[in-house]
């Protein structure tokens, strides 16, 4: 184990570190410099003495992961961003919380080099780490499953520190569990125990034993106590991070006693730290405590700045070295896996994947949940980077690969467990399994899915709103889409979802009409690079669409499915109602009635499209217009216009038949019948 070698130099650092946070906030008149005056010093200790990284490769394949779990510090991990030259310049630290700056509140993914997640929402940053460290797992199992215990150059830890708030959200919880289960050895926590919150003392609502509470999950712990003056036990923290190095069967978590805003004279430890700026007097006062000049504003001494920097490049320098040369060999040893890793990181599919996805013939029967399971079998021949589970539904949501073995660790006796295993399960914890999946795929290495019922996307909107945001390649498997699931009731059948989770920006939500549309969906979302939900039938479809009319149409968003040589009606669906436009459409043509079907299983991607396709699709010139989906109505408007009809239900559903819901609640195609005649009639 490695002592702690702590010099006048880093204590300089660190004290300069903790000025920049008072006068940061100070400056944006905003923000939160407690927390970033107390961690200075252990972020100092990760960025220039743990972790592996590159600060001029942010991107390196060979390096350790750093989440800031709590967000609202933004500053702790801004101030290593600029210490060790990740292209943060003292000007963006002047920037703090402004606009265009690269330094906003709160880290952004794909915003600030450095940053690896987007952390803010409370508990995410934990969540998504573990993530991190199953995917670093999986992709050590991809690319070198034979090399001894930590030889590897696929071997990497990630490192996260939370706070009180990440520990009271239910996800870290979840996510924790979870990491415990699966004996995630490379993930370290570390807890800033500071006690305090926006509304004071964390005793008003937070006073179980969280290090009980970890080791009860399974983790290393260590709990490390301040000093007498308040500050933090560095050399204590250095331990436990020395020992968490070598923890071979367990995550770590190590509990930090600190002081909020320590060295503060007066606002150390108070609410006040926390959200606010500490004021012109109190960060004089405490820069005169640090030993700095009190008059100097956003000052870094430059030989103690070179310094750090030197030390720290030379240390990135023998750790590239020895990284490069061990990359080198197994590039000799795996060529096979070199030229899949050269794949995956060209961003290319598999020249046979579109070859590979199983189509079906016209009216042919099956649930859209059914034929994507199978759909995900015949990926997973082809993709090795294919992986994924669901949250305790696999069975239902169809969602297993066939022979992938469960991801589950070596310590388990669990059958037919690998720890490079395909088939993730994530226990019925939808928040974290939404958060796993983001740390899953922010690597870029590997494409995770998850399912559970539709209805339950509400558990893991938050980590889904993250992706969205981030814009990671997750895909949802959100099956029982609509009344349609029956007889389960209201508490499990999704009305308001679709459009809820619509009005998202950057998500796809695909709702396939039929087995071969699944399977066109499933070949455009991964031919794109974004989180999209699939919304899956529980009961059987007949097939209505060709498998290369659905490859071609499902890719936009919307296409004619059907058509009339003079269209007098626009008929517009998704998922099983598009069987209900194709029977109105029958029945309307035997009354002289022309009508075109429009299958819309994608409204994003179909608002992609350019205004001519659109136009060719939606024909401008007919007015009457009817939409038809089980669920809320009140984004199809749009499509519709004020002379249109929408059908479909803004209210609970209830326990019975498919059949009997749809029925009761006027889903029908002689609804929709009613309907677009009574939209032709307002034409007149």
């Amino acid at each position: 184990m490695t002592a702690l070698d702590w010099t006048t130099t880093d204590d300089r650092a660190t004290a300069y570190l903790r000025a920049l946070a008072m006068d940061a906030v100070q400056k944006a008149t905003n923000g939160h410099p407690g927390t970033a005056m107390t961690l200075a010093p252990v972020a100092y200790l990760l960025f220039q003495r743990i972790m592996r990284h590159d600060p001029s490769e942010p991107h390196w394949l060979g390096r350790d992961r750093f989440v800031l779990s709590c967000g609202h510090s933004s500053l702790t991990l801004y101030n290593q961003l600029f210490l060790s030259q990740y292209g943060l310049t003292m000007s963006d630290l002047e920037s703090f919380r402004t606009a265009g700056a690269r330094t906003p509140g709160h880290p952004e993914f794909g915003h600030t080099a450095g940053v690896e997640t987007t952390t803010g929402p409370l508990g995410n940053g934990l969540a998504t780490a573990v993530g991190m460290a199953m995917g670093s797992r999986y992709e050590r199992g991809l690319f070198d499953p034979d090399a001894p215990v930590g030889s590897s150059p696929f071997d990497h830890r990630v490192w996260v520190i939370a706070s009180d708030g990440d520990l009271e959200e239910g996800v870290s919880g979840e996510a924790s569990s979870l990491a415990g289960t699966q004996a995630l050895n490379n993930l370290v926590v570390i807890w800033d125990d500071n006690h305090i919150s926006i509304e004071g003392n964390t005793a008003v609502a937070f006073t179980e034993d969280v290090v009980a509470r970890y080791a009860s999950y399974g983790w290393a712990t260590h709990y490390i106590d301040r000093l007498a003056d308040g500050n933090i036990d560095l050399p204590g923290v250095n331990a436990a991070l020395e020992a968490a190095k070598v923890e071979t069967q367990r995550p770590t978590f190590i509990a930090m006693r600190s002081t909020i805003a320590w060295p503060a004279p007066n606002l150390r430890n108070t609410a006040k730290s926390h959200g606010s700026a500490l004021g012109a007097e109190e960060v004089a006062a405490t820069k005169v405590e640090l030993g700095l000049n009190p008059h100097e504003h956003f000052a870094f001494d430059p030989e103690v700045l070179d310094q750090v920097r030197s030390r720290l490049n030379s240390r990135v320098a023998l750790d590239r070295n020895a990284w490069d040369a061990a990359f080198a060999l197994w590039q000799v040893r795996e060529p096979q896996r070199a030229t899949l890793l050269e794949r995956i990181t060209s961003l290319e599919l598999p020249a046979s994947l579109n070859s590979s996805l199983p189509h079906w013939e016209l009216g042919s029967s099956l649930a859209t949940r059914k034929a994507s399971g199978e759909v995900i079998n015949a990926i997973a021949a082809v993709m090795p980077e294919f992986w994924g589970g669901s949250a305790d539904l696999a069975e239902s949501n169809n969602t297993s690969i066939e022979g992938g073995k469960s991801f589950l660790p070596t310590t388990t006796d669990m059958p037919d467990a690998s720890p490079y295993g395909r088939i993730v399960h994530f226990g019925i914890r939808e928040h974290a399994m939404g958060a796993a999946l983001n740390g899953m795929s922010l690597s870029g290495l590997t494409r995770p899915f998850g399912g559970t019922f539709f209805v339950f996307s509400d558990y893991m909107r938050g980590a889904v709103r993250l992706a969205a945001l981030m814009q990671t390649p997750v895909t949802y498997v959100w099956t029982h889409d609509s009344i349609g699931l029956g007889e389960d009731g209201p508490t499990h059948q999704p009305v308001e979802h679709l459009w809820s989770l619509r009005a998202m920006p950057g998500l796809s939500i695909v709702r396939p009409a039929d087995a071969n549309e699944t399977s066109a969906a499933w070949q455009a979302t991964l031919h794109q690079r974004r989180p999209t939900g699939l919304v899956l039938t529980r009961q059987n479809v007949t097939t209505i669409v060709s498998g290369f009319d659905a490859t071609i149409g499902v890719r936009r968003g919307g296409y004619v499915i059907a058509d009339h040589e003079s269209p007098q009606v626009l008929l517009l669906a998704t998922g099983s109602e598009v069987q209900l436009a194709m029977a109105a459409h029958a029945e309307l043509a035997d009354e002289g009635i022309g009508s075109r079907v429009i299958s819309m299983p994608c409204l994003e991607w179909f608002d992609e499209q350019d205004q001519a396709y659109r136009d060719s699709v939606l024909l401008p010139s007919v007015r009457a217009r009817v939409s038809v989906e089980a669920g809320a109505t009140l984004g199809w408007w749009k499509y519709v216009g004020d002379r249109g009809r929408v059908i479909g239900i803004d209210h609970f559903g209830a326990s019975a038949s498919d059949k009997i819901l749809y029925q009761e609640f006027g889903i029908t195609s002689d609804a929709v019948v009613a309907a677009a005649k009574a939209s032709l009639h307002d034409q007149l």
